[in-house]
């Protein structure tokens, strides 16, 4: 069983306003390093083997802590990077709401048929999530755990290509910013 620890990396100043990231390279803020401070205690007897990051400076820094607690080092994915919002990035996502109420709408019920102004769409993002998981499945193949720090909608995506589910709210995230949850599935369905 091919098993994945899918880390969403502490509260950035975008987080705590409403804005959307993107691929914006934004810091962890005081909570979010105090959040990732007790992510990485929480962690620590974790039989983690690897630790892999998106190249975003909140996901570096949530991995590095992780990292530094288990006396790993860490490993930067760019396929990781997260979602590109194109014009959406920085932007408050109430302006978004407001400004574009159809768009907004269809990004919460039907997110695979939007792509943000100049962004990228999901199946693209989605199409890199599953080279990950591949090459992740080719490298690990034992009963180890793989810590994987992943930013908002990307780790949605993630989840959803791990387990077929559906994606559902991309703005609304079930797991909050500096959780974690864990993710076992066949090595068969990680080769596909």
């Amino acid at each position: 069983m091919l098993r994945f620890l899918l880390i969403r990396p502490g509260l950035t100043e975008f987080d705590q306003q409403g804005r959307v990231q993107g691929t914006l390279d934004i810091p962890l803020c005081e909570d979010g390093r105090r959040e990732v401070a007790a992510l990485a205690d929480e962690l620590r007897t974790q039989p983690i083997e690897a630790v892999y990051a998106a190249p975003c400076q909140s996901a570096v820094q949530t991995a590095d802590a992780l990292s530094t607690a288990l006396g790993f080092k860490t490993k930067t994915l760019d396929q990781l990077r997260n979602l590109d919002h194109g014009l959406w990035q920085g932007m408050l996502i109430a302006d978004v709401k407001t400004k574009q109420p159809k768009v907004y709408r269809q990004w919460q019920e039907q997110p695979e048929t939007v792509c943000p102004p100049q962004g990228e769409t999901i199946a693209a993002a989605k199409q890199r999530v599953q080279a990950v998981i591949a090459k992740l499945a080719k490298k690990h193949k034992s009963d180890g755990l793989v810590a994987l720090v992943v930013s908002e909608p990307l780790a949605s995506i993630f989840r959803q290509a791990l387990l077929s589910d559906a994606l559902g709210d991309l703005w609304q995230s079930s797991v909050a910013p500096g959780k974690w949850e864990l993710i076992e599935i066949p090595e068969t369905a990680a080769a596909k």
